[in-house]
């Protein structure tokens, strides 16, 4: 039997996770660890097999709390518990400091005095901050940190907890970095959704800047499948970078889905830029590629239709998802209303 614990596991990239390692693995329980913020829905885990899934409510920087919960035999803890949203932290960054640093500390001393076998982190591409336009650069597993928001920061200082955990402790550690995730069931401050559930209720669909940054996109549950593999096959220590070579502009992205929606462009509207907007991030995922033999499934037209396609059936989990203090924060953020459509 391969017992997980997963922390973060009501958020949109954990349980996506739960859900892929619970279908590919009969042999898997899982143990869902999540302090249930803004961002954890426990709509996330409707239909999850009772049997093999265990629901846990909990906070990660609380030592005592996951002491409780993490039993002995656990195979693997793996780490997708964070604060991720940039335009908040830089709002606040207290919250990113206590989850992201103290609350990966606080896993790392708990899976050792546990003796956990093995520990993934997951991380992201912006610790690596921001690329030139150029399309020969991309970040590699050896490019170095240069985090440009609090966000960032704190994720890459969590990286260099992990790293020091694997060197001086000899914890079996994995650490990956991933770009822009996509799919259903995905918080709708982030791009995709927001974009969609706006479009979808025939609102604007805010766009900063002049909208040619570019980010790197993936279907989510490519990307789990590689923390799958990874955490199967990875090696101790070591750092692989996912990515899907889909690097878009966030003006295409929006273009793509009212096409898709067949809604007009008019309904764009050019916000005013967050502060230290990183222009480009692109993911060279080779050494993942060649080294666990991982390619994404989907491409970037049916991951979209696919993505679409969930939100136009669910309406129910976008209302939910966007009633009170998500529909404060968006007037404060883009200066208009959102509806609970």
């Amino acid at each position: 039997m391969l017992k997980l614990f997963v922390t973060g596991g009501a958020g949109f990239i954990g349980s996506a996770f739960i859900r892929l390692a619970l279908a590919a693995r009969p042999d898997c329980q899982v143990i869902n660890f999540d302090a249930l913020t803004y961002a954890g829905n426990p709509d996330n885990l409707t239909g999850l097999d009772a049997e093999r899934h265990c629901f846990v409510h909990g906070d990660i920087a609380n030592r005592d709390q996951v002491l409780a919960a993490l039993p002995d035999d656990t195979d693997a803890l793996i780490n997708f518990a964070a604060e991720s949203h940039v335009d908040r932290s830089i709002v606040s960054a207290d919250e990113f400091l206590r989850t992201n640093v103290l609350g990966t500390q606080v896993l790392l001393d708990v899976a050792r005095a546990r003796g956990i076998r093995r520990f993934v982190h997951i991380s992201t591409d912006e610790v690596m901050g921001s690329l030139p336009e150029d399309e020969n650069a991309f970040f590699t597993e050896a490019s170095p940190f240069a985090p440009n928001s609090p966000y960032a920061a704190s994720k890459a200082a969590a990286e260099h907890l992990v790293r020091a955990a694997h060197h001086t402790h000899g914890l079996d550690t994995i650490t990956t970095r991933c770009g822009n995730n996509y799919g259903p069931r995905q918080f709708p401050e982030k791009l995709i959704p927001l974009f969609i559930a706006n479009a979808l209720a025939d609102e604007p669909v805010p766009v900063y800047g002049d909208g040619r940054n570019v980010r790197d996109w993936i279907y989510v549950d490519d990307h789990c499948r590689a923390i799958l593999l990874a955490l199967e096959k990875g090696e101790s220590g070591a750092t692989y970078n996912i990515g899907a070579r889909n690097e878009r502009r966030n003006l295409e992205v929006v273009e793509s889905l009212l096409r898709a929606l067949d809604k007009p462009a008019s309904l764009i509207r050019y916000v005013k830029d967050r502060p230290g907007h990183d222009r480009r991030y692109a993911i060279d995922p080779t050494k993942i590629e060649m080294e666990l033999g991982w390619q994404p499934q989907e491409t970037w037209e049916s991951g979209l239709k696919k993505t679409i396609q969930w939100y136009a059936d669910n309406p129910e989990w976008i209302a939910r998802a966007r009633s009170g203090a998500y529909r404060e924060y968006y007037a404060r953020q883009y200066g208009v209303e959102v509806s609970a459509r």
